[in-house]
């Protein structure tokens, strides 16, 4: 059945105006935004398939390429991606603009957490603090497997003194969704709070971010 076969009034974009948007399924709310089917199936069928297989969690973590497989055309690909980055940028602006002053390891996991929990590899930031702990800027050091040899301190305070920070707070994700630190962890939070001694510029924090938890060394008294 095609969407013009369809009662009219019963169609999703009709039902949206004249009902709301959250009288709508999930299979019709994914038939809007791709907007419409091919020679097999229509927007709504097309839908229905991929939401077995993949609820809406599980299709934002999807790849470009795993998306144009899944609906098998790269047009509802590229839209959907585009989308869920669009939540994304969209979330992490309206927790920046409402929460600029950082006091606890809380807030520091509600800034990051949109953006790390659900990658697949670890993503090491410092995040650049001023005397009033407000944030003037975040620098991404790394991607990947963290190891200590491959973090120096280099990378990590010269964006910090370019920024005149009066102290930084280290941030990473762990792709497993456990969010206690190995001995990597441990090791690197030494040896960045050393090198911030040094400097004058105080490691306050480093907070692992894991699948809807996270850990703070300095609740943990690990630094």
């Amino acid at each position: 059945m095609k969407i013009r076969d369809i009662p009219w009034y019963n169609r999703p974009g009709m039902r949206l105006k004249k009902k709301g948007v959250s009288t709508l399924s999930d299979a019709e709310l994914l038939a809007i935004v791709i907007g419409r089917g091919n020679k097999e199936e229509n927007a709504v069928d097309i839908s229905n398939r991929v939401l077995k297989s993949h609820n809406f969690n599980k299709l934002s973590n999807l790849t470009f390429h795993e998306l144009e497989d899944e609906f098998k055309n790269q047009v509802p690909a590229m839209k959907m991606v585009a989308m869920f980055e669009i939540f994304r940028r969209s979330s992490r602006q309206i927790k920046k603009g409402y929460k600029f002053s950082i006091q606890t390891a809380q807030d520091v996991y509600s800034y990051f957490t949109d953006e790390l929990e659900d990658k697949n590899k670890e993503f090491f930031y410092a995040l650049l603090l001023d005397t009033k702990n407000k944030i003037i800027g975040e620098e991404l050091i790394s991607i990947g497997t963290l190891n200590s040899s491959l973090i120096h301190p280099r990378e990590v305070f010269n964006p910090a003194i370019k920024a005149s920070s009066n102290s930084i707070i280290l941030v990473h994700n762990h792709p497993s969704g456990d969010a206690n630190p190995s001995k990597e962890d441990i090791e690197i939070t030494k040896k960045l709070g050393d090198a911030g001694s040094l400097l004058g510029i105080n490691v306050t924090d480093h907070i692992i971010v894991g699948k809807n938890c996270f850990t703070s060394f300095k609740e943990k008294d690990l630094m």
